[in-house]
């Protein structure tokens, strides 16, 4: 299936989502031929009665904490407007009003309407959202870095992380459709990290693949001992990857979720764009 809606998820509050973003996933809007529809959101910090009642100026910081958020995400939006139309793509805002503790839910309620979202980390601070829309939306995450890039937008050359799991599968059919413009696709198996249960997965994932157009080239590399999101940054350093493809490993409890190491490792500081599924 083809992308053709796409959705933006922008971070109002406590920091904005750097404009390097926007441009970066309007540019990829735009090489999908997608609509891409951006959601901020004017974010309310939730403080119990009993504090406002006894904490004098609390309720005033509070405000103007929801005032900053309101003005973050209108600035972003304003921002996303402007970027989508130098850009010529069809596209949609949308400005949402919540609690801080239920901006996760919100962008995984619109993430499961949409062909891809996409979101970034930043280095301030966890990367929640992120992980609530990897594990609940049931959709395609393109997770982006927040890092100024001086490197082209553009997704030639993808790897793939295989490790014939479930996950990595769904990935990889998520990626199809990115994967069949790209001009270099790699598919990266890391060994003696874990158990592969299957010695013919690489060459036959690259024979599916085949039928949808794709030449693909199979590479094993030994993990040497080395954790696997290390020798997934090193493979993407040496191939000058643009787009990382794999499955996200994890579950939630309560707010908190327990990621698998490589996807603790990419997910906390991705090195490139990373699509991941679940």
């Amino acid at each position: 299936m083809a992308i053709r809606d796409v959705l933006l998820a922008l971070t109002s509050y406590p920091d904005p989502t750097p404009v390097s973003v926007i441009d970066r996933a309007v540019s990829l809007a735009s090489a999908f031929g997608a609509r891409i529809v951006a959601i901020s959101c004017e974010a309310h910090v939730q403080v119990p009665g009993s504090f406002l009642g006894g904490a004098g100026n609390l309720g005033s910081i509070v405000a103007n904490e929801a005032h900053k958020s309101r003005k973050n995400a209108q600035d972003l939006l304003a921002a996303f407007e402007a970027a989508a139309r130098k850009f010529g793509v069809l596209h949609e805002i949308v400005l949402e009003r919540c609690l801080t503790s239920e901006v996760p839910n919100l962008l995984v309620e619109y993430a499961r309407l949409r062909d891809l979202t996409i979101v970034s980390v930043p280095e301030s601070y966890d990367q929640w959202y992120a992980e609530a829309i990897i594990f609940g939306s049931g959709r395609p995450t393109l997770v982006v870095p927040e890092a100024p890039s001086s490197r082209a937008v553009d997704l030639n050359k993808v790897v793939v992380a295989w490790d014939f799991s479930r996950a990595a599968a769904r990935a990889v059919s998520d990626a199809i459709p990115i994967m069949e413009k790209a001009r270099e696709v790699c598919i990266l198996t890391v060994t003696n990290e874990k158990a592969i249960p299957s010695k013919r997965s690489s060459s036959e994932l690259a024979k599916n693949l085949s039928r949808h157009g794709i030449d693909v080239v199979i590479e094993e590399v030994d993990a040497a001992g080395r954790a696997i999101g290390d020798v997934l940054a090193a493979q993407i350093e040496s191939r000058r990857a643009d787009l990382l493809v794999m499955g996200a490993y994890g579950h939630s409890r309560l707010r908190e979720f327990i990621l698998g190491g490589a996807t603790r490792s990419i997910l906390t500081k991705p090195p490139i764009p990373v699509l991941f599924s679940h």
